[in-house]
């Protein structure tokens, strides 16, 4: 297998190109794990046996790449170069695709996407709504290369970054001020400028005669959140590129992915595309036939939360519990084994090639603010959110930080399902804030939100309807947070506990109205006094929701009532006879057969049975279920 060169890297792409140039078609499947799950291995396996049976396999290819982003319509094939759009398939689908879009170029419509608005069929990928608004650099290869695949990266024009650093023999400083000159936030919650991160991380390294390391966080633990998991999934070479130059600038010869176990695709592929870095030499004693040595090695996390949190991640690397120390003592000047350490999650390593290779200035004008004057002067680039919840449109999205949450909401992701309200959005995890419509105009970037009383943490976009109760909703947080909270400091222990135990009392109709008062103290306690990130940012669910919807913490107090008919201590189920038509429906699916009634005849409900568990409000589709 050849060598990867500063000379020979354009050859070797261009070969690349050529190869997917002469082919007629590539049959593209979405090979993420959502798509997985559904069933696109075998939607692969069959399109290689239908393209074979119509002796069609010199002119097209069938390639499982990673995640296509639209996880709500998986499995996903798009016919590439025309990039037409085909969803939900089967094994069964296969041989008529190939039969009716590559045979007889009739497009398969059963299998198109059909827009839910109009009606109408939308047969290529970039005119679907969710597509539209996104641009994309760290998902730049989303559904258009094979990740096990090296040479494919390569014709996408992986490691060009890497060799202009290296070609230009950029010296360290230059690669340094290059990223500051950016704009460049982390994008693994912090948001703190990359390029100070690394000078600081370099001048310690220098000051104490020591080689540092760069540390990729691929420990992903908020719930709904897979974006740093997709990413791995579908360009790994992306992240390998991004801390190869990120060592280049400080001085690092040694590099770790830390990476949760529960992540078995993300890892497979991960351990194939460092192996064949390795071989092609783009790892090792001489990368790129250069003098710079650089290697990566990777660590799988237990899944622990709060190793997400920089220095308990470097503890767990380490052989230690997973605890965070306190902040006076910077990672960037003691971490990995005490040593200096620069770390970063995936989706900031995976966008550094693009900034070397098309330049600094070309990512500081995508975004917000001014980041000429100062490298916190505003919100560059773009930023990957995972879009779930009461949504229409789940999945991935890459948008230009500025974009607005009703742009994300109901643009890309089309908007509340069955025709309900928007009741709130929460953004950056569970340490994130939930922000009412009357915020959804809001740009989205780091400083906006964070005055809002929320976060960009991580990129976890969690939408709600009507039917959702915010004092729940933060119940459910605290609960998490507690959970996975490792309990060294008392603040955290002790007033995460708290926290729960007031948010219990009041969804069970006991609460009191000093509650309140209590549960913002308590807040403001836990945000000054704990150790680190997970106890510093834990109340903003609780916070938030007091500052935007107040009024459901008084519903539930004042008047024993829970407004979205949540709380099972203080909702009554009942049916309407005038609106119930006696379709059985509700009895049908009720865990507990206490629905009666005739068929075609009104029904009922044995309260001392019911469990209001809400099985009959979702059956019923006649709106004829009450909650009181």
């Amino acid at each position: 297998m050849p060598k990867v060169t500063c000379q020979n890297l354009d050859e070797l792409a261009a070969d690349s190109q050529a190869a997917r140039a002469g082919r007629r078609a590539e049959l593209c499947v979405c090979a993420g794990t959502g798509c997985v799950s559904a069933g696109s291995v075998a939607v692969k396996d069959s399109l290689e046996e239908a393209v074979k049976a119509q002796g069609l396999e010199r002119e097209v290819k069938v390639t499982a790449t990673g995640c296509n982003g639209f996880c709500a319509h998986g499995p996903i094939v798009v016919v590439q170069p025309e990039g037409a759009f085909y969803e939900r398939l089967g094994h069964r689908d296969a041989a008529e695709l190939v039969r009716s879009h590559l045979v007889s170029s009739e497009p398969l419509l059963d299998n198109q996407y059909t827009d839910p608005q109009t009606g109408e069929r939308v047969p290529l990928e970039k005119d679907i709504p969710f597509f539209a608004k996104q641009m994309t650099v760290a998902l730049r290869n989303r559904g258009l290369l094979d990740p096990e695949d090296i040479s494919d990266a390569l014709g996408r024009g992986a490691y060009q970054g890497l060799r202009k650093v290296l070609q230009e023999e950029m010296e360290p400083e230059e690669i340094i001020q290059a990223v500051v000159r950016s704009g460049l936030r982390g994008r693994g919650g912090g948001g703190f400028p990359a390029g100070l991160k690394w000078q600081s991380c370099r001048d310690a390294a220098l000051e104490r005669h020591e080689t540092p390391y760069v540390v990729c966080n691929a420990d992903e633990g908020d719930p709904g959140a897979f974006m740093d998991r997709s990413i791995v999934e579908a360009d790994p070479h992306a992240v390998i590129e991004g801390m190869l130059i990120g060592a280049r600038a400080v001085g690092a010869r040694e590099g770790f992915v830390y990476i949760r176990k529960e992540y078995p695709l993300a890892l497979e592929r991960l351990y194939k595309a460092l192996d064949q870095a390795r071989s092609w030499g783009l790892l090792g004693d001489s990368v790129m036939s250069t003098d710079f040595a650089f290697d990566i090695a990777v660590h799988q996390g237990a899944g622990a939360f709060v190793c997400g949190e920089s220095t308990a991640l470097m503890a767990s690397m380490e052989g230690r519990a997973g605890e965070p120390r306190a902040k006076y003592v910077h990672s960037v000047e003691y971490g990995y084994r005490d040593r200096p350490t620069v770390l970063n999650n995936v989706e900031t390593w995976a966008v550094v090639g693009q900034i070397l290779d098309r330049g600094p200035d070309w990512f500081g004008s995508i975004g917000t603010g001014d980041v000429s004057s100062s490298p916190w002067g505003g919100s560059s680039g773009t930023k990957v959110f995972s879009l779930v919840g009461n949504v229409i449109n789940t999945g991935l999205v890459e948008v230009p930080m500025g974009i607005t949450l009703r742009e994300i909401v109901f643009d890309i992701g089309g908007g509340i399902p069955n025709g309900r309200a928007f009741k709130a959005v929460q953004t950056g995890g569970p340490s994130g804030g939930c922000l009412p419509e009357d915020k959804l105009d809001l740009p989205v970037d780091f400083d906006t939100l964070q005055e809002a009383g929320s976060m960009m943490g991580s990129g976890g976009l969690i939408v709600m309807d009507d039917r959702t109760c915010m004092v729940d909703v933060a119940r459910y947080f605290i609960q998490f947070l507690l959970d996975e909270s490792c309990g060294k400091c008392t603040p955290c222990r002790e007033g995460l506990s708290c926290l729960d135990e007031i948010l219990t009392r009041i969804t069970t109709g006991q609460g009191r109205i000093e509650d309140l008062g209590l549960l913002e103290d308590l807040g403001a306690a836990l945000s000054d006094g704990a150790l680190c990130g997970l106890g510093q940012t834990a109340p903003n669910p609780v916070l938030s929701t007091l500052r935007h919807f107040r009024s459901e913490y008084e519903d539930h107090i004042l008047r024993s009532r829970c407004p979205a008919g949540t709380c099972k201590a203080l909702i009554k189920y009942s049916i309407d006879a005038k609106a119930c038509t006696g379709c059985t429906l509700c009895a049908r699916a009720c865990p507990t057969d206490c629905i009666s009634g005739e068929n075609k005849q009104p029904h009922s409900i044995d309260q001392d049975a019911c469990i209001q568990c809400g099985t009959c409000l979702d059956a019923c589709k006649d709106d004829a279920v009450l909650v009181s």
